[in-house]
């Protein structure tokens, strides 16, 4: 009995350590799909992530969503609108590590975690503890520092984490699977990236029949590169808590953060080190946070489990549980479905 869900625990960090794995290393990927320029890249991974998921889908054979979706205006709305951020995320991120920018990449994903905690107070009116107000000002002070690093914002790393931030609050409220929310955005992405695709072949522009096989191969292994980690993911995310995956998200901006520098042989001056420094503690100070107030709920919903027999719990007493992380935890498995 103790062993089973050792095991599926097992499956599911090992899933989880691929998922993100897999999102830390795909800067690897997408220099290989050279000379197809970002927008060429980001229709052919819009088209073909459609076909690798609907392939999914037909073998799972799981389709009743589709009918329930279409029915719903407003979800189908919300879909249109993530579906159009997700582009501009997955657009400014193939243009910047194609472009030398991969650290500044890693960095948007680094303070995401701190913006969608901002977007949680401005537009959802959620309550930060101290440690939550600590950290996004420390965030803060980083993105000043980093101004004055590269002479210019972190344009780059304030759009991709904007973007999936906003990305994820629009998942928060459409509440769709993971493969079937993939699906639901990129059929909406569809049409339009495949007459850009149609369009930029008949300019003779298209590097999709002129490159070769292999090149041709590597642009359809867009929707693979898509769809696998999201399939790894949603495998871990049913087996592990939810506060494991908020720990391992920062595995993908570390790989990426490491490849910038040790393999990409990009810049790193004091300044740029400096505003680093200040986004992970920043980002330790969230985490460190966000543990100790899953221990004290875990405690204290032991304790009223304890005391139900015989007594009557009144409400703050004993120690209330206290308001989650707005976001952040949970954020991890909503969010983070649809990655780079």
């Amino acid at each position: 009995m103790t062993g089973k869900p050792a095991a599926e625990r097992r499956i599911g960090l090992l899933n989880g350590f691929a998922a993100y794995g897999m999102w830390g290393l795909v800067p690897l990927f997408w220099p290989l799909l050279k000379p197809a320029g970002a927008v060429e890249i980001l229709a052919h991974r819009m088209v073909w992530s459609l076909v690798f998921v609907a392939a999914a889908l037909a073998v799972i054979r799981r389709w009743a969503w589709i009918g329930e979706l279409v029915r719903q205006p407003r979800k189908l709305a919300l879909i249109t609108v993530a579906a159009s951020v997700i582009t501009v995320n997955w657009g400014v991120y193939i243009w910047s590590v194609n472009s030398g920018h991969v650290v500044e990449a890693s960095l948007g994903y680094f303070i995401n975690p701190l913006v969608t905690i901002a977007i949680g107070v401005l537009l959802l009116k959620e309550r930060l503890r101290p440690a939550q107000w600590a950290a996004v000002g420390i965030g803060a002070l980083a993105v000043v520092v980093l101004t004055v690093g590269y002479g210019r914002p972190p344009w780059i790393s304030l759009c991709l984490a904007f973007s999936f931030a906003t990305y994820g609050l629009v998942k928060k409220k459409v509440n769709l699977g993971g493969v079937e929310s993939l699906a639901a955005e990129t059929a909406i992405q569809f049409l339009p990236a495949l007459g850009y695709l149609v369009w930029l072949g008949a300019q003779g522009e298209s590097t999709f029949g002129a490159e070769g096989a292999g090149h041709a191969l590597l642009l359809a292994a867009t929707g693979i590169v898509t769809a696998l980690p999201l399939v790894c993911f949603g495998a871990a995310a049913i087996r592990v808590p939810l506060s494991t995956l908020g720990l391992l998200q920062y595995l993908a901006p570390v790989f990426q953060f490491l490849l910038g520098i040790l393999y990409f042989k990009e810049a790193m001056p004091p300044e740029r080190w400096a505003g680093f420094a200040l986004v992970w503690l920043a980002l330790t100070l969230l985490t460190w946070d966000a543990l100790r107030t899953a221990r004290r709920a875990a405690r204290a919903l032991s304790g009223r489990r304890a005391g139900a027999g015989d007594t009557t719990v009144t409400p703050g007493a004993g120690g209330a549980v206290p308001a989650a992380a707005p976001l952040s935890e949970p954020e991890a498995a909503k969010a983070l479905e649809t990655k780079q």
